[in-house]
């Protein structure tokens, strides 16, 4: 069985994009819609602009949702068993197999993507990546802390994120190294993600996303909350809000979609961030 994978913030670059506006007719309609949706000139972002304005949180989501769904849509062999969305990838799998419009992505990741910077400009968190350490043993650390700090995203089986308040990170990742992780490594990111620290930014989502038409899905989608395969439209709503301040559980999905008869994984978006992570999810599992 096949399964489709979409990536989220981390894997865009400049120049995205700017060959499929040029060899695909279809490609340069969704990317002039982009620019007419958004008010915009995304495009000018994605194709020419500066890696430092690519890398704000609004600009790096709204470039890897449209470059990701475009993508899917001029494939001529995208005909998915299942899908996976890493964060915010979790959007971009869910336009590309029509669950709703590729506009009403695009406003979904706009919006979502806007409230998301401002309560980053509004607080003091961060992320960091913790290997070599078990998944118990860091939950546990946290669970200590006095401040915010939570498990983020379940990478893989060498890997944890952890996500909080700039001096909970600070002292858990201190403790960590003590206690014999391998690596730490600040991601370069402004936020606390997937944490307590973006619930009022999920209560905002929750408004945009009831607005917007959802459909069911033909095809299952392994989502970050539960990774579990989900259908319905009303589940895959509240899956997508609750996900702001819930870990990403991308291994446990990644697992329960080779359980369930994914052998071919297929990555679709900028890079190839989530072909490494398969890699060490399906050694470890096998």
């Amino acid at each position: 069985m096949k399964a489709y994978l979409f990536p989220g913030q981390g894997s865009q670059f400049v120049g995205m994009g700017k060959d499929l506006y040029k060899n695909s007719h279809l490609a340069k309609k969704l990317f002039q819609l982009s620019n007419e949706v958004l008010g915009f000139k995304i495009t000018s972002i994605m194709f020419e602009g500066s890696i430092d304005t690519l890398k704000n949180t609004k600009y790096t989501q709204l470039s890897i949702y449209i470059y990701s769904v475009i993508k899917a849509k001029i494939s001529k062999n995208f005909k998915p068993d299942m899908v996976a969305g890493h964060s915010l990838g979790e959007l971009s799998a869910l336009a590309a197999i029509n669950v709703f419009s590729f506009e009403d992505g695009l406003k979904l990741v706009n919006e979502r993507a806007s409230i998301m910077q401002n309560i980053c400009e509004l607080t003091s968190g961060g992320m960091a990546v913790v290997f070599g350490l078990k998944d118990s043993v860091i939950e546990y650390v946290c669970k200590k802390d006095h401040g915010i700090i939570v498990p983020s995203n379940y990478n893989s089986p060498e890997q944890l994120v952890i996500s909080g308040e700039i001096q909970a990170l600070r002292r858990v990742c201190s403790y960590l190294k003590k206690i014999g992780a391998k690596k730490i490594l600040t991601l370069p990111v402004h936020g606390a993600f997937h944490s307590p620290i973006m619930e009022p930014a999920q209560k905002k989502f929750q408004k945009i996303v009831n607005k917007i038409d959802f459909k069911d899905s033909k095809y299952p989608i392994y989502q970050n909350v539960t990774a579990l395969p989900v259908k319905k439209s009303n589940e895959i709503k509240n899956n997508i809000v609750k996900q702001l301040t819930a870990p990403v559980k991308w291994k446990q999905s990644i697992k329960n979609m080779m359980d369930h008869g994914a052998i071919l994984f297929t990555e679709i978006g900028p890079g190839n961030i989530l072909q490494g992570l398969i890699k060490k999810i399906s050694r470890n599992f096998a």
